[in-house]
Order: C-alpha cells, then sequence, then structure tokens
C-alpha cells in the first residue's frame, strides 16, 4: 500500500478538520449568493477551490466556513449577516452533504452520519464593531471563533500586518477575549499581532486557535507564530492550525508577493481580489514575473517544526481556500489533503499522531472551549461593558 493509499484510509476514520475555508466571500464577489451558477454539488474547478466533490475527494470531514468581511467597510456587521446567511444557505441546500455544526459533539455525529460538520468563524474583530452584545449575537447565529483582526487594526487589538496601535490587546480587547470565552467562541490569534497574540494568551482561561497561521522561524513573514507562542499552546490547551498560502509557508514568496499586490493596487484592484478579472491581472504579471512555487514538502517543513516547538497535541490544518489566488503545488485546492499525510506518513508521523492532527485536536479545542464556558456562565453573566468605559 502507497503513503497515499494509506493516508486516505486515516482519512475515512479522522477525515480533516479545516480551520479556514473563504467559500463564502468567494460566492458573494462571483456570482452575489447565486448558489445556482455556482452550484458546489458539481465540480467548479474554474472557479473555485470548493466543491463538494473535491471536499469528499480530500477526505474533510469538517470546515469552519469564514464569514469574512473586508475592514475597510464602512458597516461591516450587515455584512457579516450576509454571510452567515449564505451558509445557512448552503447548509439548506445540501443537507445529505453539509451538517450544522455549533458543538464538539454536533462534529462528531456528522462524522458518524458521514456528513461535514459545517462550522463558522467570523474573521477580524471589526465585525462586532465594538459590542460586546454584537458578539454574542454571533455567537447566537452560530459563530464559533473570532480573528481578533484581520490586515489592519482594530481599536481595541493590533494586527499582524499593520502599525502597532494599542501595543496589542486594550482594556477593552481584553473584555472582549473574556467574553468570548463566557460564550464558548474560540479566541483565533491568526492575523494578529505577536504582542496581540501575548496579551490573548495572558487573558484567555480557555484554549486559543489559530486558524490558519504557520512558523514564523521557518517563514519570516509576520502573519506566522513565533516559536516563544508556540511554546505557550501546551499550556493554554490551544491549537495552531498550518496554513498553505505560499506568501506564507515560502520564503521566496514574500517579496514576489508584495510586487504582485502592487501591481493589483496599479489596476484599481484590492491585492486579496480573486475575481476572474483580479485572476487574469495576477496571471498578467506571473507571465514576466516567474512565481516562486510552494510544495506539499514546504507545508510539511512548518509542522515539523511547529510539532517539535508546540507538540503534535497542538496542531491542526487550515488551508485558507478560496481566500487566496496561488496555493503549493499538490495543494491545489480542497482535494488535496491526502497528499499532505502522505508526505507526513512518509516524513515518519504515526497514525496516531496524524489522527490528533487531522480530527481530534480540534474537536478537543472546541470541547474544552465550551467547559470554561458552562464554568464561567455559572459565576457571572453578560458583559456590558464598552470601549468608552474601558479604553476612554
Amino acid at each position: 500500500m502507497t503513503s497515499l493509499d494509506q493516508a486516505r484510509e486515516l482519512l475515512r476514520e479522522f477525515p480533516v478538520v479545516d480551520g479556514h475555508n473563504d467559500l463564502p466571500w468567494a460566492l458573494r464577489k462571483q456570482v452575489g449568493y447565486d448558489l445556482d451558477a455556482r452550484d458546489i454539488a458539481v465540480h467548479q474547478n474554474a472557479h473555485l477551490h470548493t466543491d463538494l466533490p473535491r471536499l469528499r475527494e480530500g477526505g474533510v470531514g469538517a470546515q469552519y466556513w469564514s464569514v469574512y468581511v473586508r475592514s475597510d467597510l464602512p458597516d461591516p456587521v450587515p455584512t457579516t449577516l450576509e454571510q452567515i446567511d449564505c451558509v445557512r444557505q448552503l447548509l439548506a441546500r445540501y443537507p445529505q452533504e453539509l451538517a450544522p455544526a455549533l458543538t464538539a459533539a454536533d462534529m462528531e455525529s456528522a462524522r458518524a452520519e458521514g456528513r461535514i460538520a459545517s462550522l463558522m468563524g467570523a474573521e477580524g474583530g471589526h465585525s462586532i464593531a465594538n459590542s460586546l452584545g454584537t458578539l454574542r449575537g454571533l455567537y447566537a447565529l452560530g459563530v464559533r471563533y473570532m480573528t481578533l483582526t484581520h490586515n489592519d487594526n482594530v481599536a481595541w487589538a493590533d494586527s499582524a500586518t499593520d502599525e502597532p496601535g494599542v501595543g496589542g490587546l486594550s482594556a477593552f480587547g481584553r473584555a472582549v477575549v473574556r467574553e468570548m470565552n463566557r460564550e464558548g467562541m474560540l479566541v483565533d490569534l491568526s492575523h494578529v499581532a505577536a504582542t496581540t497574540m501575548r496579551d490573548a494568551l495572558d487573558t484567555s482561561t480557555a484554549p486559543v486557535i489559530f486558524s490558519h497561521s504557520s512558523a514564523r522561524a521557518v517563514c519570516d513573514h509576520p502573519r506566522n507564530v513565533p516559536d516563544d507562542v508556540l511554546e505557550r499552546l501546551p499550556a493554554n490547551g490551544g491549537m495552531a492550525m498550518v496554513t498553505f498560502v505560499p506568501k506564507f509557508v515560502l520564503q521566496a514568496a514574500v517579496d514576489w508577493t508584495a510586487a504582485a499586490d502592487d501591481n493589483m493596487r496599479a489596476h484599481g484592484l484590492h491585492h486579496l481580489e480573486t475575481t476572474e478579472e483580479a485572476m487574469k491581472v495576477h496571471r498578467a504579471f506571473e507571465e514576466h514575473h516567474p512565481r516562486p512555487v510552494a510544495t506539499v514538502s514546504t507545508v510539511a517543513d512548518h509542522l515539523d517544526h511547529m510539532r517539535e516547538v508546540a507538540g503534535v497535541d497542538h496542531l491542526g490544518i487550515g488551508g485558507d481556500y478560496d481566500g487566496t489566488a496561488f496555493t503549493p503545488d499538490g495543494l491545489n485546492d480542497v482535494s488535496g489533503y491526502p497528499n499532505l499525510i502522505a508526505e507526513l506518513l512518509d516524513r515518519g508521523w504515526s497514525k496516531a499522531d496524524l489522527a490528533k492532527l487531522t480530527w481530534q485536536n480540534a474537536v478537543r479545542v472546541l470541547g474544552a472551549a465550551e467547559d470554561v464556558a458552562r464554568d464561567i456562565r455559572a459565576t457571572r453573566g453578560p458583559s456590558n461593558a464598552t470601549i468608552e468605559s474601558l479604553d476612554g
């Protein structure tokens, strides 16, 4: 039996829990949520990284669908609600394939039924508009993690890719983390500055996650996790979910991506756009400036390092499909996860270790957050603190 055969066999028992997929935003940008125009029951290779046949081929058993909205929107809350509605439409349209999931127990039930557990994560604290009531509202609607920032700072937390603002988390930012703990919403530290990571770990009494981040020691990009933060995950109980985005995993891709982003802006496009128009601009740029190509091995190098620093109990996978213009060779879309598992088998990872990476760690972390929330709610009610009262 080849390593790839072994990988597929393992994924039938312990499928992938992927921490981050931007399909809802891609559906918004490409077809205005017209699910007939992008019927994911059939292959959408020409338009998307994600569809149901390829999720099955890739051995995905649970997916955190990102309900991301751009941080430069003047009023992000309604757009976040539209993103949540998109996920709900997908669940209603494909009930044989997608199972709504709010808890760790729901994830296990979906696995037993052979359906893909579907959870939601909000990508950026701007989605709550400085309101703890809005945070609780998102939780009530099914959002089970929130990334504290996206690419830009929020008033109460610093982003990895913006200039320092409050030096990590402000007093209100710490209140946000505590309220997330009380609700059972996972604190996601992808995209945040290292100072914010450390402040969040100092504040959170529940496990944190990195829904789609890799190792800074392997690729020196501020979006990645420094070793001193990885070292704190065992005491916290949290996990870092390796991402596949080439500009975060391959050092040679960092400078190339900066030039490609500048080219997008010069054409009047947002540098993160993945529409057909945007991809034409990308391809034209790439014809004259060959793109450094990441591979399955590149991603495996990050996981080897992260396992050495944090331990296998604190690792997962967050591909960021449909949220990136480029993907590594062998991980071209959501069908590629078996290639990564086969590579790790060839590097000596045990099946027990891989079961933790793909399924068990993510289920454990969500369950632990639920346990912490239950204890907190027994001792205190919801906070009505405001940013004005705490940060002045």
